[in-house]
């Protein structure tokens, strides 16, 4: 299983894939690889999904350089690239700190 600090350096990098889900999120929301490897230098864990229905994987939360929040769900299976399954611009009504579900 992917730790964090593999998933920080594969994000930050560009070594990333879309799922078919997650392409179209990042198209709907505006959301473009630079935000992404922003994003992903700093990105926390705040959720584990150990059990996932596919592959383990976790949500995590990183800020662009102009502080735009984004959750990115990501697959923690072992692999060259690391899989975004969805992302979003977590709402304020629904998080603490954007790291804790209301």
């Amino acid at each position: 299983m992917k730790s964090l600090e593999i998933l920080r350096s594969q994000l930050s990098s560009g070594r990333f894939e879309f799922s078919r889900h997650a392409f179209k999120r990042a198209v709907e929301r505006n959301f473009g690889d630079e935000e992404i490897r922003q994003a992903g230098m700093e990105v926390q864990v705040i959720e584990d999904y150990p059990d996932d229905k596919y592959s383990p994987s976790c949500l995590l939360l990183g800020f662009t350089d102009a502080g735009r929040p984004l959750h990115l769900q990501v697959t923690r299976a072992d692999s060259a690239l690391v899989k975004i399954i969805t992302l979003y611009e977590p709402d304020e009504s629904e998080w603490i700190d954007f790291s804790i579900r209301r």
